[in-house]
């Protein structure tokens, strides 16, 4: 199931623009404090770093990612979720805009 609306939220309006704009999200926090970010990668090759290990929801589009350690390239589409470990880090590549929640452990 994708989420498609998230009630109750505290959101940061300012964004955070990553990578000259290919990368674009805004963190927010539930009500119980869980904190977030919703977000859309732009068609590219990035590397992104965790501190905390996070799972990536896909909202829209699609993406390929590759874990730190592997030479494995695996797709998420729309209503699918990968989980990234704490500080590491993982490759995405991204075709048309990939929509995403980033849910932090």
């Amino acid at each position: 199931m994708t989420t498609e609306k998230i009630d109750n939220v505290n959101i940061t309006t300012q964004a955070n623009v990553y990578f000259d704009g290919k990368c674009v999200s805004h963190g927010f926090t539930l009500a119980d404090g869980t904190q977030k970010s919703v977000g859309v990668v732009l068609p590219s090759t990035l590397t992104f770093g965790t501190a905390a290990p996070e799972t990536m929801e896909c909202v829209g589009g699609a993406c390929e990612y590759k874990l730190a350690g592997s030479d494995e390239w695996v797709k998420s589409s729309m209503g699918e979720s990968f989980s990234v470990p704490g500080n590491s880090k993982f490759d995405i590549r991204v075709e048309q805009a990939y929509h995403y929640i980033c849910h932090y452990a």
